[in-house]
C-alpha cells in the first residue's frame, strides 16, 4: 500500500460527502499506464451509509440508476448493497475531468472487519493487491498488515519448498480469484500475471515487512535471482504448516477446524489457552482444505455482488460493464 498524492481525485472526493477511507485500485495504478480512457477504480468507506447515499444522491444523483432514487433513494441503494451484495454499493461511469470513475462504497465496520477476519473475502482481497490510499482517518494501512501476513501465510501453504518472488506475489493476488464467477467467462485469464508483472516493485515494498519476519522465524530463506527479485525456499514441515495456519484468519481457520478436526492449544506445561488449532496431520491435507474454503468465500461473495451489482447499476450499464469484461476476456482467449 502507498500514499501518493492525487489532487484530481482529491478535487473528485471534495464534490462527495465526506468519507473515512479512500483508496485507488487497479489496473491505473500500472506505472507504465498511459491510457487515459481506462476507469479509475476507488473503494470509499464511510460509517453511515445509507445517510450517506441520501446526502449523495442530493449531490450527485445522476451518479445512481434512476429507479433506485425514484424508489427508495439511500435505503433502497444500502440494503441492496447488504441483503443481496457483500455491503459495498459501487456506481459506475462516473465522469469527472474527462476522467471515467468506478467507487464503491462501504460500511467501515465491514471493512475492518474483512480486513481482519475474511468474513466475505471481498474488500480484503482487493486491499491484498496494491493500492494508492488518499484518505485514512482510522489507519486501514495498519490494520491491514494483519491481512497481508494472512495473504503470505495462505499463498505459502499453496507453493512448493522452492518458488521464485514473483511466484509468491502471484499465488497472493490469485487467492481472492479462486471460484470467482467472473473468471469463468468475464475476466482476463492472464490478468493475475499482469497484475504481478505490471506492479512488482508495489508488492515488494508492500509484503517486504512481512517476508522479513517469516525469514527471522527461519520459515524463509532467500537467495539472488537477479532482475531484483529473490528465489524463495521454505520450510514445509508440520511445524512450519501449524504456524502458517495459526496465521489464518479466525473464520478460516474455524471452518478448516470442523472438517480437519482440532486440538487444545497450550500457552505452557500442562496450561490450556482456550484456543482451538486445526489439527494438522499433513500439509498437503490442510492446503487443499484451505484452498476449498477460501474458493467457497470467493464464489458466494462473487455471486451475491454480481447480482447486486446488476440491480444497482441499472440494466444499460449493467450490460456497457460486463459486455466490456466479456471482450476484454475474449481477447485474452485468442
Amino acid at each position: 500500500m502507498k500514499n501518493k498524492e492525487n489532487p484530481e481525485l482529491i478535487a473528485f472526493l471534495e464534490q462527495l460527502p465526506p468519507v473515512e477511507f479512500c483508496c485507488i485500485y487497479g489496473s491505473t495504478l500500472h506505472p507504465n499506464n498511459h491510457d487515459k480512457s481506462k476507469m479509475v477504480d476507488l473503494i470509499l468507506g464511510v460509517s453511515d451509509p445509507q445517510k450517506w447515499h441520501e446526502k449523495n444522491i442530493r449531490l450527485n444523483k445522476d451518479h445512481y440508476a434512476s429507479w433506485m432514487v425514484y424508489l427508495g433513494g439511500g435505503k433502497l441503494v444500502t440494503k441492496v448493497a447488504d441483503a443481496i451484495g457483500v455491503g459495498v454499493h459501487f456506481n459506475p461511469y462516473v465522469m469527472w475531468n474527462d476522467k471515467m470513475l468506478k467507487y464503491g462504497v462501504a460500511r467501515m465496520h465491514d471493512l475492518i472487519q474483512d480486513i481482519q477476519y475474511w468474513k466475505t473475502f471481498y474488500l480484503s482481497g482487493r486491499l491484498q493487491k496494491p493500492v494508492n490510499i488518499l484518505v485514512d482517518s482510522l489507519d486501514v494501512q495498519q490494520l491491514n498488515s494483519v491481512n497481508l501476513r494472512s495473504a503470505v501465510s495462505a499463498a505459502l501453504l499453496l507453493l512448493p519448498p522452492k518458488f521464485t518472488e514473483v511466484e509468491l506475489y502471484a499465488k497472493i493476488c490469485s487467492l481472492s480469484y479462486m471460484g470467482d464467477l467472473r473468471m469463468l467467462f468475464a475476466e482476463d485469464r492472464d490478468k493475475v500475471n499482469k497484475i504481478v508483472r505490471g506492479q512488482f516493485p508495489l508488492f515488494q515494498s508492500m509484503y517486504q515487512p512481512c517476508l522479513e519476519q517469516y525469514k527471522t522465524k527461519e520459515l524463509l530463506q532467500f537467495s539472488p535471482h537477479g532482475d531484483d527479485q529473490a528465489n524463495i525456499s521454505q520450510d514445509c514441515g508440520l511445524s512450519a504448516t501449524e504456524y502458517l495456519v495459526s496465521s489464518l484468519p479466525t473464520t478460516v481457520r474455524n471452518t478448516m477446524g470442523l472438517r480437519l478436526g482440532e486440538k487444545r492449544s497450550l500457552s505452557g506445561p500442562g496450561r490450556v489457552t482456550g484456543r482451538n488449532q486445526v489439527l494438522v496431520q499433513s500439509r498437503k491435507e490442510v492446503a487443499d482444505c484451505m484452498q476449498r474454503v477460501l474458493r467457497r468465500k470467493v464464489m458466494v461473495s462473487s455471486a451475491r455482488q454480481a447480482v447486486s451489482g446488476v440491480l444497482a447499476v441499472g440494466g444499460a450499464k449493467a450490460a456497457k460493464y460486463l459486455a466490456s469484461k466479456i471482450c476484454k476476456a475474449w481477447r485474452s482467449w485468442r
